[in-house]
């Protein structure tokens, strides 16, 4: 059965990721219900026609009577592309090649064309007429812009991934915007956390009062700049907002004009903090006009702070001025919220009574008295705004916490019982009649918004019997029936202290309707959706209503008075002020500009441009925007321009062609094509590509060559095998189905070479080379691609007869695909270190050849010799060592360095130079001696010359320490090494090679798997370097700039699978001391430098241009650690201080270790300790762990490993510690009764045993045995915590009889152990001390940096710059 239209195929499983490129993987397996009845073919398809495909797969499980036409349309539909442009073929481990492609349009069934039902068919996608597939189109012009921004590549086809679904996730883009909500009002566009922003403005906006007074401003462009002018930019803002047809507008403009950067975007504020800061800079920006008290008419009101005595009447008062007014969500100390806004609104002026220790002094008794202490409102605003405190502070857990307590708010609130009806009687009798109870809830002036009072200067003082100077306020009579609010905007917060998200909620005074403004999306609302506002859980919401829905409540409520004669109603279009219509105009024309450009920017073809400069000869790279209607002719003029070419090259010598630039293949070129719009060329307008174009530039004497579909192009490498040299290459055209043969033709015409006697190696990929062998054989069979690198040699040597793998050609194109260049900094210059080596002799030898030898090397102290001069002859004295040696096979062993000296003795041959030194030998020293000094010139050398130029025994005698001091000796200038008769380093190479040589196998030198280090030599003292050559030749490199004098630059370029101790072999030269006494730094891109120590590693993890810092020092030899000492100090602020670099070798005791350790501490670090009086413990990162005892020996009871890190423990008395079965553990007493940590001090057990340990606690700190308790420390060592947490955060008293069981665990050394005497009780802390103590921990923690109690996170302040500069109006706030 075939499946048709109305049967379509079900997914059963999808799974898309998106490519660079617009490309898609996917993974199919797709039935049909209505088939099940019928054999199932089960076809896999790989898509081989891009690099970025080749390793998909597309899975099909069709009937088996579905036809192949139908297959290709399945395919085609699944993979984007236009059937009939790709073929399918089979992939059953058959040579494709030789397969005949399936016929797309045949009716056969998929079993009468031979796929097995039951089985997997693989198939090929590849490309047709050697043409990459067309990708399918959707027409643009039915498809809003929400599509193109949502896709990226091929668009989503029917079932697939990338399909639209009901649900869209708010990830907004800037198209999803374009369209208009239906609710008729406009978005506002999130910066990034700016919704509290958009939430006001929208209040504001949707305010009647405020708008209209905000048009009738007039901007005045000759007084201000427009960008910095808070009210033009909120008028325009109000503009867009009112009459824009798309769906959300911008807001950056309004923020640039508070003086904000795009780094305000990411702060999110209060928006009652928001509103005060607002209204303020318009207050300023307004002064002088209509608008100057435009804020305060419409939210001001008054209230009065009043303190009246109980004794006798006497009441002092002053007048306040508020924007909002605070409500308390839950009064101090309660764990009961109030359940209203009325409620609140009674607590609000709810008097205190002053009494005991607050009395209140009163002016006219001349004592302190109880007092009543309270606040009055005197007048509303006409606008209220009321704010929901539910942000505050927890001092039980010291974090700020959000309170999501329910309260409910009124659609029309009566203010009317709230005006107090007590100043209409006589001040002088006690009129007051509530019940003077404490209310700790009460707010006292400090927490209204007095930023806008005009009655600061009123003193507290005033007595009501004088009405002078006192402002006439309005009967509460008057006012009672007047101060009906109706509510029209509720700012909603939705989150947690920490941050959350606001929208509003406000009600249009044009239509009566509640809408919801949540940023972009705008959307009407009901009743009951504000309702769901008021807080707390609902029954309705099911199990996680707690923890989810009650985040989401009221935070600040706007009223308007209902008031018939001043409620205002929005200004329509005609009754605008005429500034107001010519900025609605200009708006206008301005979206409609954008409107034409996005249609444009709809229109225009994005494709990567390509350019290969013709005289720079650098690949430039661009980004072609060409609209798709222009033809290619005015594409190519555009392409020219952009890259600059109107001065280097004509434009007739210019063309676009089609290319792969991840291929570098040349697609297609288009002749005869230039009045071909662009749109039809490209194959229509996407967001990308899956090919790019490159302008090709041709000389005025040349012609453009034809590329066709179906070629592929050949990079040709000429190769000289005379002289070792790889071309640069040579491109040709050639098709797939051509042979070798021809294939051949087609190069000796391109590079003149015979084609008789031509060798073709092509490289498939990285080390892959094969010899084109077989005449008749097709490219496409011998696996040639789109683009592709072969090497070309055409000599008539007798190499041509050897077997390809065994031949010259062969071994060249192996080392050219494994040369890697490296830049290598040597160490600086310092000649007057050299001096120092005159003090050295061989015991026991000729101390005159010796003084002989070091005063040509070092020359006498007043008149050193020229850097040149000392390498030279110093290179001259390695070269007679390493013949001595051979002579003598003398291995001596090293001295022991001094402590008073920065360097190591030399051991020095007595005998003089072997006279049968080999030739090779003799004129290699002869031509170091008589070389050139002030030139450094290359030399390129294998690991045999190094070999026979250097002992091939170790010398371990020790130029340098191994403490710091070695990096003050520093490197010669280097003379060039040229080679006897001309030849170069190769021939003289393959003259050196032994017999014995001749015949090894190539084996990989392996070090012990419990060595850190590798030696540079073998059991029999063979070099390693010697087992095989490897190519190297160093050139010297003009030095960076700031590299600093002294320097000296190396460019080598060497083989990749050299060791790591052949490559300093090579190197000692240049260097001018042995490979063992330097090391070799593998620089970073973050300029990180990294010790390389593996001796038998390659360099194969390097790569072309990275860069090696080589420092002078003692390297390590097989069996030695370099060791960072660090010393433990467990009472100080920062217990791990780092000392010094030691080495440590295998079979060493740790007694040893420390004897080699004290001379170095008390040059290095000033540190005079004997040895019994320090250990050395294991560290793991901060943590002190295992004590190492003086016997144990490394290797063998102490694991070591490269870069390890150990502990130095000063000791105040003699070692506890004797034995393996011993535990030491670090206690500490906590003091619950003074709030304090002592200092550590050590207990040593015997066993685990808890009992034990509560003995050994009691003994140190005198409590007794019963009332001992004890936890283990958190976290890294030293465990701190805060002492206002450590009473009831740790596991006090474990019920465990043994230390290494759960949860205690300690099985090691260096456990932290908190103990306390159960009977002390906690110290009782006021909140002063409380603040006052968390204020010291947390500095405390903070500087160990270990976790802090309470760390709010540091808000930027919320400022508005008034000229939009915030460097100069830094106190606006």
């Amino acid at each position: 059965m075939v499946p048709g239209e109305e049967n379509q195929l079900v997914p059963k499983e999808v799974m898309s990721n998106c490519f660079p490129g617009g490309l898609y993987q996917f993974t199919f397996t797709l039935t049909i219900e209505n088939a099940a009845e019928e054999p199932r073919v089960l076809c896999i398809i790989q898509d081989t026609t891009n690099s970025k495909t080749v390793n998909e797969r597309i899975t099909l499980n069709l009937p088996a009577s579905t036809p192949v036409r139908k297959l290709f349309e399945d395919v085609a539909n699944k993979v984007g592309y236009i059937n009939g442009t790709f073929d399918l073929v089979w992939g059953n481990g058959i040579n494709t090649a030789d397969m005949a492609p399936l016929d797309h349009a045949s009716d056969k069934s998929l079993l009468d064309a031979n796929f097995e039902p039951g089985k997997k068919n693989f198939l090929h996608l590849t490309d047709k007429d050697g043409e990459q597939p067309q990708i399918l189109l959707e027409d643009s012009n039915n498809m809003d812009d929400s599509v193109h921004d949502r896709f990226i590549g091929p668009l989503p086809r029917e079932g697939s991934v990338g399909s639209t679904s009901d649900y869209v996730s708010q990830s907004y883009s800037y198209s999803s915007i374009l369209n208009k909500s239906e609710t008729g009002y406009v978005g506002l566009v999130n910066q990034a956390m700016t919704c509290y922003l958009n939430s006001l403005l929208q209040t504001l906006f949707m305010t009647p009062e405020f708008r209209n007074a905000l048009y009738k401003w007039e901007f005045e462009e000759s007084e201000e700049d427009p960008v910095t002018s808070i009210p033009y930019q909120l008028q325009r803002l109000f503009v867009l907002l009112q009459t824009s047809k798309k769906r959300a507008i911008e807001t950056t403009d309004v923020t640039r004009s508070f003086g904000w950067d795009s780094s305000e975007a990411w702060q999110q504020h209060d928006v009652q903090e928001l509103c005060r800061v607002m209204f303020d800079a318009l207050e300023q920006k307004w002064k002088q006009t209509e608008q100057a008290d435009l804020i305060n008419e419409l939210y001001q009101g008054k209230l009065k702070d009043y303190v009246r005595c109980l004794e006798c009447g006497y009441e002092g008062w002053r007048i306040d001025t508020y924007l909002d007014i605070p409500l308390v969500i839950r009064p101090y100390g309660s764990s009961q919220a109030f359940a209203s806004v009325e409620e609140a609104l009674h607590a609000f002026i709810q008097p205190e009574i002053l009494d005991g220790p607050n009395q209140y002094f009163c002016e006219r008794c001349k004592k302190k008295c109880d007092a009543r202490k309270g606040l009055r409102f005197l007048h509303f605003p006409y606008l209220l705004t009321l704010q929901l405190k539910r942000f505050d502070f927890d001092y039980t857990t010291m974090h700020r916490i959000k309170l999501n307590d329910r309260m409910t708010f009124p659609e029309e609130l009566d203010m009317s019982t709230f005006i107090d009806v007590e100043d209409e009687k006589s001040p002088q009798t006690e009129s007051c009649t509530d019940s003077g109870a404490e209310n700790e809830g009460s707010c006292h002036s400090d927490q209204m918004s007095n930023d806008f009072s005009n009655d600061d200067g009123v003193d507290e003082g005033i007595c009501l019997e004088s009405n002078s100077g006192t402002e006439k306020i309005s009967k509460p009579g008057l006012e009672k029936n007047s101060l009906i609010y109706e509510l029209f905007s509720v700012m909603v917060h939705s989150g947690s202290a920490a941050g959350g998200h606001y929208y509003a909620c406000i009600k249009s005074f044009s239509d009566e309707q509640w809408y919801s403004f949540n940023d972009q999306h705008v959307s009407r609302i009901t009743q009951e959706d504000i309702k769901k506002t008021h807080g707390g859980s609902s029954g309705s919401r099911g199990y996680y209503s707690s923890a989810f829905a009650s985040s989401t409540n009221a935070y600040m409520l706007i009223y308007r008075l209902k008031d018939p004669t001043r409620n205002a109603k929005f200004l329509e279009v005609d009754e605008y002020p005429e500034h107001i219509k010519n900025l609605v105009q200009r708006e206008r024309e301005l979206e409609e500009q954008e409107k034409r450009q996005r249609e444009i920017e709809r229109n225009t073809c994005k494709i990567k441009l390509f350019c290969s400069h013709p005289i720079k000869q650098v690949m430039m790279e661009n980004k072609l925007e060409v609209h798709k209607d222009k033809t290619l002719k005015e594409a190519v003029e555009m392409a020219y321009k952009m890259m600059d070419l109107e001065e280097v090259i004509p434009l007739d010598c210019c063309r676009l062609v089609k290319y792969d630039e991840f291929h570098d293949y040349l697609e297609r070129s288009y002749e005869g094509e230039e009045d071909t719009p662009m749109g039809l060329l490209l194959g229509g307008v996407k967001s990308t590509y899956m090919f790019d174009l490159l302008l090709e530039t041709r000389k005025p004497d040349q012609v453009f060559q034809s590329y066709k579909p179906g070629e592929v192009m050949v990079k040709v490498h000429v190769v000289d095998l005379k002289a070792e040299t790889v071309a640069a290459p040579i491109t040709v055209r050639a098709y797939l189905n051509q042979t070798v043969t021809e294939f051949k033709q087609l190069i000796s015409k391109a590079i003149h070479l015979p084609a008789e006697t031509m060798r073709i190696v092509l490289e498939r990929c990285y080390n892959d080379l094969r010899l084109l062998s077989v005449p008749s054989k097709t490219l496409k069979a011998e696996g040639f691609f789109r683009s592709n690198k072969v090497f070309v040699e055409s000599s008539e040597t007798l190499d041509y007869q050897m077997a390809f793998t065994d031949s010259h050609l062969w071994k060249l194109l192996d080392r050219h695909a494994n040369t890697i260049r490296l830049f290598v900094l040597l160490p600086e210059q310092s000649p007057g270190s050299y001096s120092k080596r005159t003090a050295y002799q061989k015991a026991g030898g000729d101390s005159g050849n010796v003084d002989e030898d070091c005063e040509r090397v070092t020359g006498p102290v007043g008149s050193l010799k020229s850097v040149e001069a000392i390498l030279e002859e110093s290179t001259e004295k390695l070269k007679s060592l390493s013949l001595q040696q051979q002579q003598d096979g003398d291995n001596g062993d090293s001295s022991k360095s001094t402590e008073t000296s920065d360097f190591e003795n030399i051991e020095s041959p007595l005998n003089e130079r072997d006279s049968s030194a080999s030739v090779d030998n003799r004129e290699l020293e002869q031509h170091i001696q008589t070389s050139d000094p002030e030139n450094f010139q290359s030399e390129e050398r294998s690991d045999s010359d190094v070999n026979n130029d250097r002992s091939t025994s170790s010398v371990d005698s020790d130029i340098l320490s191994s403490s710091h001091s070695s990096d003050t000796l520093c490197n010669a200038d280097n003379a060039q090494i040229p080679l006897a008769n001309g030849l170069d380093s190769h021939s003289i190479t393959s003259s050196r090679r032994t017999k014995a040589n001749e015949g090894k196998k190539e084996t990989w030198d392996t070090a012990e798997e419990d060595s850190g280090t590798d030696s540079e030599y073998d059991e029999s003292g063979k070099s390693r370097g010697e087992m095989q050559y490897m190519y190297f030749k160093a050139d010297p490199y003009a030095a960076d700039e700031g590299s600093g004098e002294g320097h000296k630059w190396l460019m080598v370029h060497v083989d990749k699978r050299i060791t790591l101790a052949a490559f300093k072999q090579h190197l000692e030269p240049f260097v001018g001391v042995l490979s063992s006494h330097f090391k070799v730094f593998r620089v970073y891109a973050s300029n990180q430098e990294f010790e390389s120590v593996r001796l038998n590693e390659t360099l194969s993890s390097f790569s072309d241009d990275n860069k090696i810092t080589i420092r002078l020092g003692r390297a390590l030899k097989k069996g030695e650690y370099r060791v960072k000492v660090y010393q433990l100090l467990v009472n100080e602020q920062e217990p791990c201080k780092f000392l010094l670099d030691a080495v440590f070798a295998k079979g060493m005791t740790v007694r040893q270790s420390k004897e080699e350790l004290i001379p170095q501490l008390r040059e290095q670090c000033g540190l005079e300790l004997s040895i019994d009086r320090f250990r050395l413990r294991k560290k793991t990162w901060k943590n002190p762990g295992t004590v190492f005892l003086d016997y144990h020996i490394y290797e063998e009871d102490i694991n070591i490993s490269s870069n390890w890190e150990v502990f130095l423990e000063v000791l105040d008395g003699v070692e506890k510690m004797k034995s393996m079965s011993q535990l030491a553990v670090l206690s500490r007493r906590w003091r619950p009764s003074e709030m304090k940590l002592d200092p550590f001090q050590e207990v040593v057990l015997e066993s685990n045993s808890v009992d034990e340990l509560r003995e050994k606690l009691s003994e140190i700190s005198g409590i007794p045995l019963e009332d001992i308790e004890f936890a283990k420390g958190r976290g890294t060592f030293p465990c701190d915590i805060s002492v206002l947490d450590i009473h009831q955060d740790l596991d006090w008293n474990p019920k465990v009889s043994t230390l290494n069981v759960w949860p205690l665990y300690i099985c090691d050394d260096g456990a932290v152990i908190f103990y306390r005497d159960k009977t002390e009780e906690v110290m009782e802390l006021t909140d002063e001390q409380r603040n006052e103590l968390m204020k010291k921990e947390s500095s405390r923690l903070q500087k160990t940096g270990h976790r802090v109690t309470y760390s709010p996170r540091k808000e930027k302040a919320l400022k508005i710059y008034l000229d939009g500069a915030p460097n100069k109006d830094l106190t606006q706030d």
